[in-house]
């Protein structure tokens, strides 16, 4: 199954990226992370939680929105509040992760695996699970009508055409009804 096929999906991002980014994609033991290179001579890393698919291509969605200034720094310079943010915080979370859980959920359609939005706030605000669920699939539909970011597609492209998935159409994702 493609959820457990992580190495599969490290070789669909270096024939993809790694000519023109010297970008790899590398499976961690903890926390995901983006390491830009310290020098020329090493590649960035993009590194996903404890070899979780879903966490690559979590990942990966942050790295087809960041600009070029943004992945020259640590995890793209982004605010981060850990688990237990107050509401406030948790909107302002869910208003960053909008447009790259998107994406992820693009990949997930073209992988063929199942895809839930990640609220990443247990301990916190109550969470409008099915609002932000919503926010995010209205986010992709705009993507998909209006254009996805170059990185993005590439890469949707190539899961779609690795594991034999139709592309997403905006008529089909109007009656989606979350997780695959």
């Amino acid at each position: 199954m493609a959820q457990a096929d992580y190495q599969r999906l490290i070789t669909i991002f270096d024939d993809c990226f790694y000519a023109n980014y010297r970008t790899r994609l590398v499976a961690g033991d903890d926390e995901p992370l983006y390491r830009p290179a310290a020098t020329s001579d090493e590649d960035h890393q993009i590194i996903f939680a404890h070899g979780f698919f879903a966490s690559a291509l979590h990942e990966i969605a942050h790295w087809c929105i960041a600009g070029e200034k943004r992945r020259q720094l640590e995890d793209y310079g982004y605010w981060y509040e850990p688990d237990g943010r107050d509401a406030q915080q948790q909107a302002e979370f869910e208003q960053m992760e909008r447009k790259p859980q998107a994406l992820e959920m693009l990949f997930s359609l073209c992988a063929g695996v199942p895809f839930q939005v990640s609220v990443d706030n247990l301990h916190g605000a109550e969470v409008d699970r099915e609002a932000f669920t919503a926010a995010v699939h209205e986010q992709l539909i705009t993507y998909l009508s209006q254009g996805l970011p170059a990185r993005a597609e590439c890469f949707a492209r190539a899961l779609a055409t690795a594991y034999k998935q139709p592309w997403p159409e905006v008529k089909q994702l109007l009656n989606y009804q979350g997780a695959a």
